[in-house]
């Protein structure tokens, strides 16, 4: 009986919510600061999607993993707990979706002009294409560039992993990345991380600078190499239900400023990036190393055969096609 009138009360909120003159809320969930590009951007399509819609739509932005971590986030949409997410593109393998692996694939995109020509291309459409069974909408692919390496001991060569706990996303890939060089990956939630490094539980890990700054890692990390071994992007997804009943003007006016906040986003991320890694040389705790082109190239010789490993995981075409398209 108990369960009947939640069920009732929840339907009578539901009809309530469809019909009422108050303003329609996207809660925006994610786990970084919000001076990070990502945290940047959310704030950005709040103000761009409030203000196209005239105060008919509120956006609510909760960083930092203050309403989900991790694990939790992805669920939570599906459940319709909350309504928009910007994961990193790792977290769709657990959910089922592998083929987003890819995108941890070490040495996998030269530069940021051949990440483009995946993202925004054909490929691109076609993996968020394969999100929507799961009851998710794909909007946009967001950019956190290139990766560094960062632990308590210099990380110049492939050997100087041997043994280390390294801290990871779950993502077989990235498992395999570090079981390449010799480390015992750690799979932990970001916001976990600074804990585990200044404890010990882990030894390093693995992000882009303005993620270590903002989360303040060097503060716990000793050494920095800078590797651009990997990269780290997100996909801002909603769910496909709420998205679907929305009325067409209202889809269409968020569309856009979704698009505009994207573009804000890349602008900002390279900048970011790069103003985070001055902070750090500032601050003085961490000695930043730049590989060698022979250093560069040990760590592409052990790290480019996860590209073939994979190949049963994330699909050998998908991964010869991105390689082609990254090669233009």
């Amino acid at each position: 009986m108990k369960l009947n009138a939640i069920l009732a009360a929840l339907c009578a909120a539901a009809s309530f919510n469809a019909t009422a003159q108050g303003p329609i809320v996207i809660k925006f969930s994610h786990v970084v600061a919000t001076d990070t590009p990502k945290g940047q951007a959310a704030d950005r399509f709040k103000q761009l999607a409030e203000k196209a819609t005239n105060g008919r739509v509120k956006v609510e932005v909760y960083p930092n993993s203050q309403l989900y971590k991790d694990k939790e986030e992805l669920e939570a949409l599906q459940l319709g707990a909350v309504q928009m997410l910007a994961p990193s593109l790792a977290k769709f393998g657990p959910l089922g979706v592998k083929e987003f692996e890819a995108f941890d694939l070490p040495y996998i995109f030269p530069s940021k002009t051949a990440l483009y020509n995946v993202t925004e291309g054909e490929i691109g459409k076609s993996l968020m294409k394969k999100l929507e069974p799961k009851g998710i909408t794909g909007l946009a692919f967001w950019d956190n560039g290139f990766k560094v390496m960062s632990a308590n001991k210099p990380l110049h060569s492939p050997a100087d992993f041997k043994g280390l706990k390294m801290r990871i996303q779950s993502s077989k890939v990235l498992d395999a990345q570090m079981r390449a060089m010799g480390a015992n990956p750690q799979v932990l939630a970001f916001s976990e991380v600074y804990q585990a490094l200044q404890t010990g539980v882990v030894d390093g890990t693995e992000n882009p600078p303005s993620n270590m700054y903002t989360q303040k890692m060097h503060e716990v990390q000793k050494h920095v190499s800078i590797s651009n071994h990997g990269y780290l992007g997100y996909a801002v997804i909603v769910n496909k239900k709420f998205w679907d009943g929305l009325p067409a003007d209202i889809r269409a006016a968020l569309d856009k400023a979704m698009k505009e906040a994207t573009t804000f986003e890349k602008a900002i991320a390279q900048r970011d990036n790069d103003l985070a890694l001055e902070a750090i040389k500032k601050a003085g705790k961490t000695e930043i190393y730049t590989l060698s082109v022979k250093e560069q190239a040990d760590w592409r010789r052990v790290l480019l055969p996860v590209q073939k490993e994979m190949e049963g995981r994330i699909g050998k075409d998908l991964i010869q096609a991105i390689n082609k398209e990254a090669a233009k």
